[in-house]
């Protein structure tokens, strides 16, 4: 079997991936190979930012992942979207721009893990973004992440914003200071828009390179190691044809914290005694490889409202429909340029959190869960997640096939402190809806309902009926020291105890960061590529 050569060999063309693919060719010497799973990114419902809708739960971009049945969801499971296609779940996500806040960073530093404390990586999200508010020592202009202001606005969130300033949360115009307490609208990864992925951003751009080449509908069997045993070869499938590549340099996993683990896995890097049981030869035992998800769990409360519209009624109206259809045909404005959350408010559980443990998603829509219609009365969506979970799960494969999908268990709500935020988020979000700036429209609880008690167990329970997933796993390949026996890579991204091999994507983050996460794993990427060129 032919061989292939190049220096650099990426797996995974998701939101890191494309920028590795980037960065590394960008001299134009650096031969780069990127193997992506999915498919082009050649349907319209990619580029219109409300396509998430039409995405999410669609085999043609989405994995169709389920975690298990959960104990702490009352017996349920959930969808587990992640991105099939160039760019990733940059493709097929909120568009959120969020960087989360500097104690997150200052944490990992904390850890032991130089080089990753907020005054290290603010300068690389500078480097990252091409935002709108222009350059100062927050943002930077320039970069291949584009972040813009929404271009659709609803009274019925200005008036959710009004209530939350009654409650003595402040309105703030920019979350991405390192501080992001406080009620606001989100940027998003949109230009004109239309939304901006990571392959819009840094793929595409740099293809038209001799020295940088694209592969997709790769499906990866495994790394394997060279003579010198070093981690140089990648086995891969494509039109049902096994082909072999080899790096002469480094091998760069991309694939997210779902697929870097099933990669890893199924090349015997993990855990000895999972492997075994699989009938997987162990190549190198690493015993935190799959272990240390974590994930940001919502309690989705809906409220119907009277006097105001949402996207429910123009959703299910054939004349609306077509309105939207033209305001964005011909300003680039209007509903279809939403992306699912507009309103953001982080604020506290309780009066004893030191920062914002909490953060709302307010959207003017409701729905029984993404993919499916949304609902026929005007309603809106009031999603709280506990930004700093306690509760560990774990991913793992099921068999040595490419055809098996993997077992995810979140382990949500496992401990008190996440039964008892979840119980206290349900709480807040009643107070929300309960201030005088909404009273004229008559926010009647839909879920949980009226029925569901203020006490501890009531709402735990509740929690557990109406909580589901907000798409951010992170941390099953975490960074750490090497005395941490569950550390998978450290502090430069390299494999513990593997010559050849780094991963770069949410998978690495020890902690997950207090937002949403996408804009993190784009600045650890980015960051990977000073590791990496600058060895």
């Amino acid at each position: 079997m032919e061989v292939e050569e190049y220096d650099y060999i990426v797996l995974g063309a998701g939101t890191a991936g494309c920028i590795l693919a980037n960065r590394l060719s960008a001299d134009g010497q650096n031969r780069v190979l990127v193997l992506e799973a999915g498919g082009n990114d050649n349907w319209i419902w990619f580029h219109i930012p409300v396509g998430y809708l039409f995405a999410i739960g669609n085999p043609r971009s989405d994995w169709m992942f389920k975690t298990v049945s959960e104990a702490g969801l009352n017996g349920r499971s959930l969808a587990y979207p992640r991105g099939k296609v160039i760019g990733g779940s940059s493709a097929i996500n909120a568009m959120i721009s969020m960087r989360g806040q500097a104690e997150d960073y200052d944490h990992w530093r904390q850890l032991g893990l130089l080089g990753w404390s907020w005054d290290d990586v603010l300068p690389v999200f500078r480097r990252l973004e091409d935002h709108f508010l222009g350059e100062s020592d927050i943002h930077g202009v320039g970069g291949g992440w584009r972040i813009e202001a929404p271009r659709v606005s609803w009274p019925i969130l200005d008036a959710v914003r009004n209530a939350a300033e009654q409650m003595g949360i402040s309105k703030v115009d920019d979350f991405n200071t390192g501080n992001n307490e406080g009620s606001g609208y989100f940027h998003v990864n949109q230009k004109r828009g239309r939304r901006w992925s990571s392959a819009r951003g840094f793929l595409k751009p740099a293809l038209h390179r001799s020295n940088l080449e694209l592969r997709t509908n790769c499906d990866i069997e495994k790394v394997s190691k060279g003579s010198g045993g070093k981690i140089e070869k990648v086995v891969y499938r494509r039109h049902d044809r096994q082909m072999v590549a080899k790096a002469r340099r480094e091998i760069i996993l991309c694939a997210g914290a779902i697929g870097s683990v099933q990669i890893l896995q199924r090349s015997g890097i993990g855990d000895e005694r999972m492997l075994r049981s699989l009938g997987i030869d162990v190549v190198h035992h690493l015993a935190g490889v799959g272990r240390n998800l974590q994930d940001h769990l919502q309690q989705r409360a809906i409220y119907k409202v009277q006097n105001t519209r949402t996207l429910n009624e123009t959703y299910h109206n054939i004349f609306r429909r077509g309105l939207m259809a033209a305001d964005y045909g011909l300003r680039r404005r209007g509903p279809l340029t939403m992306a699912p959350s507009q309103l953001g408010i982080f604020t506290r559980s309780d009066v004893h959190q030191d920062r914002p443990n909490l953060q709302f998603h307010i959207q003017p829509l409701s729905l029984d869960r993404f993919g499916e219609p949304l609902h026929k009365f005007a309603a809106i969506t009031a999603s709280a997640c506990n930004l700093r979970p306690t509760s560990r799960g774990e991913v793992r494969i099921t068999s040595s096939s490419l055809n098996d999908k993997p077992l995810i268990a979140p382990n949500y709500l496992s401990t008190d402190e996440d039964r008892r935020v979840a119980a206290d988020a349900i709480r807040v979000t009643r107070k929300l809806m309960s201030q005088p700036a909404l009273a004229a429209y008559y926010p009647n609880e839909y879920l949980p309902g009226p029925a569901v008690g203020n006490d501890d167990l009531s709402l735990a329970k509740a929690a557990g009926d109406i909580g589901t997933t907000i798409f951010h796993p992170v941390g099953t390949a975490k960074m750490g020291l090497s005395s941490d026996a569950t550390a998978v890579v450290d502090g430069r991204l390299k494999v513990i105890g593997l010559a050849g091999l780094r991963i770069a994507d949410a998978s690495v983050m020890p902690t997950i960061t207090s937002g949403n996460t996408n804009t993190p794993t784009a600045m650890i990427a980015f960051k990977a590529a000073d590791l990496i060129l600058h060895n």
